[in-house]
C-alpha cells in the first residue's frame, strides 16, 4: 500500500484509498498531507506546553489551522506547497522552542511529532514515508477511528476559522480547543470512552466556530436576503471565483469594479449574492454552473480564468488549466498562485484581471435565476409567516437537505428524494447539496419557497438557529419534537464538523448518505447508532414512508 486515505465520502470501495486518492491526489501529496498534520500536531503539543504556563503563541495558531485547511480533501494537490509548509513548521516549531525555554519553561521529553529533524525535500520525503506519521499509525480501529473522527472535525473548524479570521474575527477558546484535540490523538492513555467525549467537544467548539463564522460575513456584508441569482451570461469577459472566502471576492470585486471584467461565482460561491453589501457591483452578475464536480466541462465553456479561493479543486482538463489560479490554502501543479495578502493589505489580482480581458465572454450553459438568501436573520423576518404555515397544515414538515454533493450516481437519490416530497413540505438547505435540486420547480406554500438556501456549508449553522428558535416558539423541552427530518449528504471534513455541531446540540436520528464514513470502525458507528440514530439512507420510496409515518 502507497498511501492510505478515508477521510472522503468517495474513498476506494467505502474503506480508503491505497495507491491514489479517488480525490486525485497521487501517493507522494497523500503522505505529505498525513506529514503536515503530523508536523501541527507537534506545533500543537509545543503551544499546550505555553498555555500550561499562561502563555499563547499567536503564530503557532496561525500555522495550525492553514496546515489543517491545506489537507482538507480537494484543496490542494501540489507536493511543492506541502513541502514549503512542512519546512516553515519544522523552523517555525524551533523558533516556538526557543522562545518557550527563554522564559524559563522545561520542555521535557517530546513526541517525535515536535523533534523530528528534516533540513531538505529528500528527508522530508523520507519522513512523510515514515509509520508513524500516517492514519495506520494508531493499530487500534476504535482508537484510530475516533482520533480520525476528531481529526477531521478539527480540519473543517480550521477552514472556518480561517474564513472568520480573513476578517478579523479570532477567538482564543477556539484555538486553544484545536490544541488540546490535537495533542489528545498523540496521547496513547486516552481510552475510547475519553475519545468520544472529546468528539462531542469538538462539536461544541464546531457550534462556536460557525457563529463566530456567521459574525464575521454577517458583520462584514450584511444579513443575507432573499435574493434571484441570475444563471445566464452577460458579452464581457469575465473571471470565475470559486470555493467559500468572501474577502477574496470582496477584493476581486473591488479591483474589477470598472475594468469591463464580469464576475460569476461557482459552486459555494453562489450564496454571496444573498449578501447586500456585494449588491453595489455591477459586474458581479450571476452564477454559472452547478457544484464542484461538474467543473471539467463547466471551466472549458466559462472561457475566462477561474480562481480557487478554498477546496473544490479536482484535475482539470489541459483545455483550461493555464487559466486557474489558486489563493489561500488551495494549490495543484502547474496553476498559478496569487500570495497571501500583506497585515493590513489586499491581495493582488492584477493578473488574473489581465488575463481576463484578453478572453472571450463565458458561453451560456443555462438561463434562468434561482432564489436563495434563507439565513437565519431572513427566516426569522419571515417567522409570523412561517409559524402560521405550520399551525394551518400549509406546512406539514420541515427537511433539512444539507451538506456536500459528489460525482457518484447514488446521488441522485436526492433530486429524486426532493422531488418526491409532498408539496406540504419545506427543504431547508446549505452547502452545494443544494446543487441536486435548486434549479427544480418545486413550487411554494403561500409564498414562502419550498427550497430555502441559507448558503454555504457553514451557515448550516443557520439552519441549527432556526431549528432552535422554533422549539422555542412552539414551546418545545426538545428539538426533535419539531416537524424537522434530516437527510444529510455529506463529502468532506467540513461536513464532519457541521455533523458533530449538530450532535452536540441534541439534533438526533440523522440520516447520513450516500454511504457512512468509511473511518468509522463498527464499535463506534454503533456508538453513534444507539446514542444519536444516525442512520444511513435505502432507497428514495422506502425512505419517504419512514420518514413521513
Amino acid at each position: 500500500m502507497s498511501m492510505f486515505c478515508y477521510q472522503c465520502q468517495e474513498t476506494a470501495k467505502g474503506t480508503g484509498c491505497t495507491i491514489k486518492g479517488v480525490c486525485g491526489k497521487n501517493d507522494k501529496v497523500a503522505r505529505l498531507q498525513d506529514l503536515m498534520i503530523y508536523t501541527v500536531k507537534g506545533i500543537a503539543l509545543l503551544q499546550k506546553k505555553g498555555l500550561e504556563k499562561g502563555i499563547r503563541l499567536t503564530k503557532a495558531n496561525h500555522f495550525m489551522i492553514n496546515g489543517l485547511f491545506m489537507t482538507i480533501t480537494n484543496a490542494n494537490f501540489d507536493d511543492e506547497a506541502f513541502v514549503e509548509k512542512i519546512n516553515e513548521g519544522i523552523k517555525l516549531r524551533e523558533e516556538i522552542k526557543k522562545e518557550l525555554t527563554a522564559k524559563g519553561i522545561d520542555l521535557g521529553e517530546l513526541h517525535d511529532a515536535a523533534t523530528f529533524v528534516a533540513e531538505s525535500t529528500s528527508e522530508i520525503l523520507a519522513k512523510a514515508e515514515a509509520k508513524e506519521v500516517g492514519v495506520l499509525a494508531t493499530e487500534n480501529e476504535d482508537v484510530r477511528s475516533l482520533r480520525e473522527l476528531i481529526i477531521y472535525g478539527l480540519k473543517g473548524m480550521a477552514a472556518y476559522a480561517e474564513h472568520a479570521f480573513n476578517l478579523g474575527k479570532e477567538n482564543e477558546e477556539i484555538y486553544d480547543f484545536i490544541v488540546k484535540a490535537l495533542t489528545a490523538t498523540l496521547d496513547d492513555s486516552l481510552t475510547a470512552e475519553q475519545l468520544t467525549s472529546l468528539t462531542l467537544e469538538t462539536g461544541k467548539f464546531g457550534v462556536d466556530t460557525m457563529a463566530m463564522l456567521d459574525a464575521a460575513n454577517t458583520g462584514a456584508y450584511g444579513n443575507p436576503e432573499i435574493t434571484e441569482v441570475n444563471i445566464g451570461v452577460k458579452n464581457n469577459p469575465a473571471i470565475l471565483i470559486s470555493g467559500h472566502d468572501l474577502k477574496d471576492l470582496e477584493e476581486l470585486l473591488e479591483q474589477t469594479k470598472d475594468s469591463g471584467v464580469d464576475v460569476y461565482t461557482h459552486g459555494e460561491m453562489l450564496p454571496a449574492h444573498y449578501y447586500p453589501f456585494f449588491k453595489k457591483y455591477s459586474n458581479f452578475v450571476g452564477n454559472y454552473g452547478n457544484a464542484w464536480w461538474k467543473q471539467n466541462e463547466e471551466f472549458e465553456a466559462f472561457n475566462g480564468p477561474i480562481l480557487f479561493t478554498t477546496n473544490c479543486i479536482i484535475p482539470p482538463r489541459d483545455s483550461y488549466k493555464d487559466r486557474v489560479y489558486t489563493t489561500g490554502a488551495t494549490g495543484y501543479p502547474g496553476f498559478k498562485y496569487i500570495k497571501a495578502r500583506e497585515e493590513g493589505g489586499v491581495k493582488d489580482f492584477s493578473e488574473i484581471i489581465a488575463h481576463a480581458k484578453k478572453l472571450p465572454a463565458p458561453k451560456e450553459i443555462e438561463n434562468g435565476k434561482i432564489v436563495g438568501g434563507f439565513a437565519h436573520a431572513q427566516v426569522f423576518a419571515l417567522a409570523d409567516k412561517v409559524v402560521e404555515a405550520v399551525k394551518s397544515g400549509a406546512i406539514k414538515k420541515f427537511f433539512v437537505m444539507a451538506g456536500c454533493d459528489g460525482r457518484m450516481k447514488s446521488r441522485s437519490y436526492y433530486s429524486e428524494f426532493a422531488e418526491k416530497l409532498p408539496k406540504d413540505t419545506v427543504i431547508l438547505t446549505a452547502g452545494c447539496a443544494k446543487y441536486r435540486y435548486n434549479k427544480l420547480n418545486l413550487g411554494d406554500i403561500g409564498g414562502i419557497p419550498r427550497v430555502l438556501d441559507a448558503g454555504q456549508c457553514n451557515d448550516s449553522y443557520s439552519l441549527a438557529v432556526i431549528a432552535l428558535k422554533l422549539k422555542e416558539v412552539f414551546e418545545l423541552n426538545d428539538v426533535n419534537e419539531l416537524p424537522i427530518a434530516y437527510n444529510i449528504a455529506w463529502y468532506e471534513q467540513k461536513a464532519v464538523i457541521v455533523l458533530l455541531a449538530l450532535l452536540y446540540l441534541g439534533v438526533k436520528n440523522i440520516h447520513l448518505g450516500p454511504t457512512l464514513p468509511g473511518f468509522l470502525s463498527p464499535n463506534v458507528a454503533k456508538v453513534l447508532v444507539d446514542n444519536f440514530g444516525i442512520a444511513g439512507i435505502g432507497t428514495v420510496d422506502e425512505d419517504m414512508k419512514m420518514f413521513l409515518g
